[in-house]
């Protein structure tokens, strides 16, 4: 994806995100670390444009949380979710691995209204039941290939 289509595609999913909310007033974007958290700032500013509202993106990291790693006795650094529609923003789904690691976040963080799931790319591959609900783009891939997405720059590549 070009910086252009990366632009376009991002403006797409804020207004589809505002659309399916019936706007911010609950929302909670939550972007996970590094790539997703970059990508819900960038989102946030958007969504902040267009509903002329003042909503944060929280930035998540996951890796006490991930059940591939060794367990790690963790509190969560979100604020209490109780009420809210929480958006996981990240930038390229492919396991299911992260999501899930982040659903668990979220949940130690209260109850939500709602969890909703944004990807820039899914590739496919999953090794949990985990769908997005909103994708930029469906990229098929082999296994072995890598999807780069630089957020400084806005190009998505994918790497053999």
């Amino acid at each position: 994806m070009t910086e252009v289509q990366v632009e376009r595609t991002l403006d797409r999913l804020a207004h589809e995100i505002i659309e399916r909310n019936r706007g911010v007033e609950k929302l909670v974007v939550v972007g996970i670390r590094t790539t997703g958290a970059t990508l819900a700032h960038r989102l946030t500013d958007r969504i902040n444009g267009i509903e002329k509202s003042n909503i944060a993106s929280i930035d998540l990291d996951v890796t006490p949380f991930r059940d591939d790693q060794p367990f790690q006795l963790s509190e969560s650094t979100l604020p209490d979710l109780t009420g809210k529609a929480v958006l996981l923003v990240d930038d390229v789904l492919f396991t299911g691995r992260t999501a899930r690691a982040a659903l668990d976040a979220v949940v130690r963080s209260g109850r939500p209204a709602s969890i909703q799931l944004l990807v820039l790319i899914d590739r496919g591959h999953r090794e949990y039941p985990i769908q997005p609900d909103y994708v930029g783009r469906v990229m098929p891939t082999k296994h072995k290939e890598r999807v780069e997405v630089d957020s400084h720059a806005s190009v998505v590549d994918i790497i053999e």
